[in-house]
């Protein structure tokens, strides 16, 4: 049977879910939020789960208008702080990936300091893909190892990846069957799981049944068997 060791998810879904109630964008991007934290916590009490990997923000998110990403910048600045209380309760350990170059100081300082207070737990991993995409995560593995003498490896572009952990269930809400740019290589093998619920919507039940559908699947990994 298998186990869903690192789960990854794209939480889609936020600003369609707050436009069908005729509400602002930034009410579902609220809600979301509210979703992380349930989902976390569960993954957290999960004994086969160890890595949970939600995408928060993508490279592309910069074209999104300009008082929503400012919205989006605050709601994880506060998120941050108001969770590491809850990441250190549950054993969780917090480590984001992508380029935090392009937060501002006073965010990248939140981001550095839940890191660091968490650092000591062992427990899930939690990471939140931050101004992250896959193609620039894979060029500035390249960029890292490009000197090296000797014939770049599997091995070692991993090792030079933000995310170094092979995904095992990529899952993807709001009814789109893409992944996004949104760990290429971790997913080589993944199993992908589509469903229509907007993240706002989404409940640990559903979680509960597409973990348990995944541990039927026969995973070959390029073998016969």
């Amino acid at each position: 049977m298998n186990s869903a060791t690192h789960i990854a998810i794209i939480m889609d879904g936020n600003g369609r879910w707050a436009e069908m109630q005729g509400k602002k964008r930034v009410k579902g991007h609220e809600a979301g939020a509210e979703v992380v934290r349930k989902i976390t916590q569960y993954c957290a009490a999960h004994e086969d789960i160890q890595r949970l990997t939600l995408y928060a923000f993508s490279t592309e998110n910069w074209k999104r208008p300009r008082l929503e990403v400012e919205f989006l910048m605050k709601l994880l600045n506060s998120y941050l702080k108001k969770e590491l209380n809850t990441y250190i309760k549950n054993n969780i350990r917090f480590e984001p990936i992508g380029d935090l170059r392009a937060f501002s100081s006073s965010l990248q300082a939140t981001i550095k300091d839940v890191k660091t207070k968490t650092a000591h737990c062992d427990g899930l991993v939690q990471s939140l893909a931050l101004n992250y995409g896959a193609k620039d995560e894979i060029l500035r593995a390249v960029n890292k190892i490009r000197k090296s003498e000797d014939d770049i490896t599997e091995a070692m572009l991993s090792n030079a990846l933000d995310c170094k952990h092979d995904v095992d269930l990529l899952i993807r809400t709001g009814g789109d069957h893409r992944i996004s740019n949104y760990l290429l290589w971790q997913s080589a093998y993944a199993e992908f799981f589509f469903c229509n619920t907007l993240w706002p919507d989404f409940t640990i039940k559903e979680l509960k049944k597409i973990i348990k559908d995944f541990t039927k699947i026969e995973r070959k990994f390029g073998g016969l068997k």
